[in-house]
């Protein structure tokens, strides 16, 4: 089965509510348009229900297939923007200053709209699908939200799907791997304690700047000579504040930054060796360190069964060529880690084609790809809960 056809000749629909959902982007959890507009356009399609309001603003719809079949399939598309000012240009930019969909998420809710319109209409399958349409991605851990609400309490899905837009695979193409495919992302941040001084009597005072410094480079070490060469990590640094003048050396520099793997493991082994030579380097230089964590989101792991299953529906819908099922994996996070530790599922990457970067002010949806994610959502929920001979 390639592209849908009913969803392909109505692309045009689901190209103007992502257009529309581009020209008005919210943040985080604060999406009271966003989450108002996804709702309207739901109980238009005629879903056998909508819940607003999970996890703040998130929204549920329910479409019950025919037959009375029992398992429950879910699809999660996440609709918050990001703090960052447009330089597309396009018709269709953002109207709000110092916002905009730089991620993509506008395209993913528009395109789990087209499949939900599709799905009430059709109702070509037996059990019953939930389209899941998630707050804060970006930050604050809407999924999590959405979870400790009860969402699969009210919503017992047996399996959870999504995908997310990748620029630089082409549009109709679809990556997926088993295990790890986004990382987990923890963040750092490190106070080292020393002595003041002025700038020309260094051996009056312990240099915090220096010591920083000298941290900041062996926290180099723990990807290249701490972590098996064969699995992933990475520590980066981003943040280093220390001083206000030129010839003062301060008494307290403070270090932020992010650790990220793709396995659990690796991930305690790196926070133990952060830890280590930042408290090590920092005492033999005269100072303190004092390193904290913050855990983030988790490592977003994909189920095997489900994994090898949305390659085989990618497949049906962008045919086999187009699909990568050992896609190489990502070390940014994402919050819908938190539902594949709560359920069987998996996540997929969705090709934008040569487009700016995620998060860069260039950056646009593919409008070209919606067609292939409307699809394949379609097709997912078509395979995943079968009409009989009895149910047609």
């Amino acid at each position: 089965m390639p592209l849908n056809n009913r969803i392909a000749a109505r692309v045009e629909d689901i190209v103007q509510w992502r257009r529309h959902l581009h020209r008005h982007p919210e943040l985080e959890y604060d999406l009271p348009e966003t989450s108002r507009f996804v709702a309207e356009q739901l109980r238009a399609f005629g879903c056998d229900e909508v819940v607003t309001g999970i996890g703040g603003t998130g929204v549920v719809a329910v479409i019950r297939g025919q037959g009375e079949g029992a398992r429950m399939i879910g699809l999660r598309a996440d609709m918050d923007a990001l703090p960052v000012t447009e330089e597309t240009g396009a018709e269709h930019a953002s109207l709000t200053p110092g916002r905009m969909h730089a991620c993509g998420h506008d395209g993913h809710t528009a395109m789990l709209l087209g499949a939900a319109r599709h799905l009430a209409e059709t109702r070509g399958f037996t059990g019953t699908a939930v389209l899941i349409f998630q707050p804060a991605e970006e930050a604050g851990a809407g999924a999590k939200a959405m979870i400790d609400d009860g969402l699969f309490q009210r919503f017992p899905v047996d399996e959870v799907y999504s995908l997310h837009n990748l620029p630089g695979l082409p549009v109709g193409h679809v990556g997926v791997r088993d295990g790890g495919i986004m990382a987990s992302a923890d963040r750092i941040e490190i106070d080292i304690l020393g002595c003041g001084a002025h700038a020309a009597r260094p051996n009056e005072g312990v240099d915090v700047v220096l010591t920083g410094a000298a941290i900041v480079t062996a926290l180099q070490q723990v990807a290249a000579r701490n972590v098996d060469p064969q699995k992933s990590a990475v520590v980066s640094i981003s943040v280093f504040q220390a001083g206000e003048v030129d010839n003062v050396l301060p008494p307290i520099a403070r270090l932020i930054g992010t650790a990220r793997t793709l396995d659990g493991d690796v991930r305690v082994q790196v926070k133990a060796r952060v830890r280590a030579i930042a408290e090590g380097i920092a005492a033999a230089y005269g100072a303190q360190a004092q390193v904290r964590f913050m855990e983030g989101y988790p490592v977003t792991r994909n189920h095997p069964a489900q994994a090898a299953f949305a390659a085989e529906v990618a497949r049906e819908v962008c045919g086999d060529h187009a699909v990568d099922a050992n896609a190489e994996p990502m070390l940014a996070a994402e919050d819908f880690a938190f539902m594949l530790e709560r359920k069987p599922g998996a996540y997929l990457f969705l090709g934008n084609g040569p487009s700016a970067g995620l998060h860069h002010p260039a950056y646009d949806f593919a409008d070209a790809a919606i067609a292939y994610g409307a699809s394949f959502w379609v097709r997912l929920v078509e395979r995943a809960l079968p009409c009989t001979a009895q149910d047609r």
